[in-house]
């Protein structure tokens, strides 16, 4: 089975860059699963960093939607990278989809994978209540998300200010 790895943190923690890390170190090439939509021109700006950012030992596959499907489809050809979980479930809420089918589907195929995952996600809320009601139910369902995949992962790490602090030590 391939070991499946979750990083978590706040804004700007740090954790996408350790994570792209992480995962050339467990080989490459490695495929980037990107979950992001373009909305506008400074999400576009940001896709666009990022992309920069990584060199030619990255292929990149869009799964703003069917994640489950994209890391099924790519088991066993090298390491992944989801980047991030909490953008597809913005993209799920906004598409008005099941996300707790989808987080299913999810962490079903994480336990089924035979190459490396590494998972980015957010951790959002710290205690705030939004003042409407999507925002309550992005960051309820962002908490639980999380939860039922650091279950399955292998390993968790939490990303502060830059620096990785295990959390599920393997």
């Amino acid at each position: 089975m391939g070991k499946s790895i979750l990083i978590t943190g706040g804004a700007r923690s740090g954790k996408s860059t350790l994570a792209e890390t992480v995962t050339l170190g467990l080989g490459t090439p490695a495929i980037y699963i990107a979950t992001a939509k373009a909305h506008d021109a400074e999400m576009a700006e940001r896709i666009e960093r990022h992309q920069a950012r990584r060199g030619a030992e990255w292929r990149t596959v869009a799964a703003p939607i069917d994640l489950a499907q994209a890391i099924e489809d790519s088991d066993g050809t090298a390491p992944r990278l989801v980047d991030c979980l909490t953008l597809w479930l913005t993209n799920l809420l906004l598409a008005e989809h099941d996300w707790e089918a989808a987080a299913d589907a999810l962490t079903d195929a994480l336990a089924r994978q035979t190459a490396p995952v590494v998972l980015v996600t957010n951790e959002v809320g710290g205690g705030i209540v939004p003042d409407n009601a999507l925002a309550r139910r992005f960051r309820d369902a962002a908490g639980l998300l999380n939860q039922r995949v650091a279950r399955v992962a292998d390993e968790v790490t939490l990303c502060v200010a830059g620096y990785p602090v295990k959390v599920k030590p393997q």
